[in-house]
């Protein structure tokens, strides 16, 4: 799918968007609730960018994710909830205007093909560290505990669609989307192109989750 060469941007605390990956989103500002609406109209599409952390005016980051609009459903009070999937990272250049929304200027990032040696290896890396975070378990979250149930086994099934990837670029992201907690993390692997340094940016982060996991167990 050809990216536009202007989408408007949604600029949040802790949202990343990769590419492949689905994002549901709650759309209720207006001025967001009228960017959906002409996104709707026209192309179907618009960027997501995390907002640089210690920043009080808005301040997307200049590495984001362009989305599709999968689904959107509107509520009875004007509100909706959608879901984006990701096309490509794209790189936010010139602002084109600030109100109602942010639309900006953006150019599409290709990753440089690499199938080095190196790169195999940092997979299996991360394969062998996606098999430990697994068996280590996930922290509780719901009143109930079915609903903790259910989202391991919907994490594990993400996990054993990433088993049958051979792209590296691929398992990287949708790793880091699927395991790493930390929304500053997830930039960090958005934001680093060459797929060498992101495979070993995630086993770094991987390997501290694992560490204060089974640090918070032996307690």
């Amino acid at each position: 799918m050809e990216i536009p060469k202007e989408v408007a941007v949604m600029t949040l605390p802790n949202a990343t968007l990769f590419p492949q990956a689905l994002l549901p989103l709650y759309i209720y500002e207006p001025r967001y609730r009228r960017m959906l609406v002409d996104a709707l109209q026209t192309h179907r599409t618009f960027a997501v960018a995390m907002q640089k952390p210690g920043r009080l005016r808005e301040t997307p980051s200049l590495i984001g994710g362009v989305g599709l609009i999968r689904v959107a459903v509107q509520n009875e009070d004007g509100t909706y909830h959608l879901i984006l999937q990701g096309l490509t990272r794209v790189t936010l250049t010139r602002t084109v205007r600030y109100k109602p929304y942010r639309i900006h200027e953006v150019q599409p990032v290709e990753t440089p093909a690499n199938d080095s040696l190196a790169v195999d290896a940092l997979v299996a890396r991360v394969r062998d560290l996606v098999s430990q975070r697994v068996q280590l378990g996930f922290p509780k979250k719901g009143p109930a505990p079915k609903q903790t149930k259910d989202m391991m086994i919907s994490i594990k099934e993400v996990l054993s669609y990433i088993e049958k990837i051979s792209d590296p670029e691929q398992v990287a992201d949708l790793v880091s989307c699927a395991l790493l907690p930390r929304a500053e993390e997830r930039q960090t692997i958005l934001e680093t192109i060459d797929i060498e340094p992101r495979l070993k940016h995630l086993i770094h982060f991987l390997m501290a989750e694992i560490g204060q996991q089974r640090k918070d167990k032996s307690k």
